[in-house]
């Protein structure tokens, strides 16, 4: 049988008159690929420079802040500021700096007299990624600007301390940010397709005949969502603990607040897609184009602090983002209450934000 070529032509035709009736398909398989170039490009850095530094100053002199210029000039680090004693803890806890500079009392008179006294850099590495150039680099920047204090390679004796992971493990890093990841997928996808499920099989028409009230709608059907949401995390802890040896030395109630927060955000994410999504398929589509700035965006895979500032402006506006960060923190900083809730404010703004959208959405349904 010959083909014909006006009958490819028909079709053809016809699958056009489908994209431009499907616009919201035809926007994502556009706007995907150029979103993965424009952060893949742009925003994406495994080498991070110009990393937050603060500086516990015992003394201040010529070298002190010959060392001081040398770091800076030498692009890994960014001195933001000086703390002083007994705030080290908190700077790193809270994520506030990466390096902490601690310089010793008597540093400049033992380096006059050839003691070779110790200089301290302390370390964040809980991110191996963004604490190893820095930390690599630091014995010849302590040479280089104190070559003229001394005969030896060295007149100061470099110290680093790695807090929180000291062998670097990536298990450390990445095992508690797959929490984040794996809810963000999960969370949003399974309430957007549940509910454009229902909404194609036609049985949606039904509930929306009901006297059920747009808040009482979404509060039950994310309610279930919330406990396979709390097994998935349990099961991740169990499988951290014991497969990857991850620790967990923080507060559990600091957790358990951050992962409600978080469920609840993604699953009035996903109530959300779902009234804007007319297929499932749609509603999937709608999931990874989120997904994909909460892998590449957040502080994940990649270290947050090396991205351009435009790229941290729209992580900031993720709430992976903000869990990554308090998750991390509670489980390998001992942090508490206290030190996460600068991370878990904006997870309750984003969820009270989402939420009235998909309530105003809902509505606009019912009507």
């Amino acid at each position: 049988m010959n083909a014909s070529l006006s009958r490819i032509l028909a079709v053809v035709m016809k699958e056009f008159i489908q994209m431009r009736r499907d616009r919201l398909t035809f926007a994502m398989m556009i706007g995907i690929p150029l979103v993965q170039l424009l952060l893949f490009g742009y925003a994406i850095n495994t080498d991070p420079r110009h990393l937050p530094t603060l500086v516990e100053l015992g003394d201040d002199g010529p070298a002190v802040r010959a060392i001081l210029e040398t770091m800076e000039n030498s692009d890994y680090f960014e001195i933001e500021g000086m703390i002083g004693p007994g705030e080290a803890d908190a700077a790193l806890r809270t994520n506030e700096a990466t390096f902490l500079l601690v310089v010793p009392p008597d540093f400049e008179r033992d380096l006059l007299r050839g003691d070779r006294p110790d200089i301290l850099l302390d370390i964040d590495a809980s991110d191996p990624v963004a604490a190893g150039a820095g930390a690599g680099a630091f014995p010849q920047i302590i040479a280089r600007a104190l070559s003229d204090y001394g005969a030896s390679a060295s007149p100061a004796n470099p110290v680093i301390h790695r807090r929180y992971n000291p062998a670097g493990e990536t298990a450390m890093n990445i095992v508690p940010g797959l929490l984040g990841i794996i809810l963000t997928m999960t969370m949003a996808m399974m309430t957007s397709m549940a509910i454009t499920k229902e909404a194609e099989r036609g049985t949606l028409e039904t509930l929306l005949a009901t006297p059920t009230r747009p808040l009482e709608v979404m509060a039950g059907k994310i309610a279930p969502y919330i406990l396979v949401g709390a097994l998935q995390v349990g099961l991740m802890l169990l499988a951290a603990r014991y497969l990857f040896g991850v620790p967990f030395w923080g507060d559990p109630w600091a957790f358990a607040l951050a992962v409600a927060l978080f469920i609840l955000v993604n699953l009035s994410l996903g109530f959300l897609f779902s009234t804007l999504a007319r297929s499932q398929m749609q509603a999937m589509q709608m999931t990874f184009f989120v997904f994909l700035p909460s892998i590449l965006l957040s502080g994940f895979m990649f270290p947050f602090s090396g991205m351009p500032a435009w790229a941290r402006f729209i992580g900031e506006a993720i709430p992976t983002t903000h869990f990554i960060r308090a998750v991390r923190a509670i489980m390998l900083k001992d942090a508490g209450l206290g030190d996460v809730v600068p991370e878990l404010w904006p997870l309750a703004v984003l969820f009270a934000v989402i939420a009235a959208l998909a309530l105003t959405r809902y509505r606009r349904t019912l009507d």
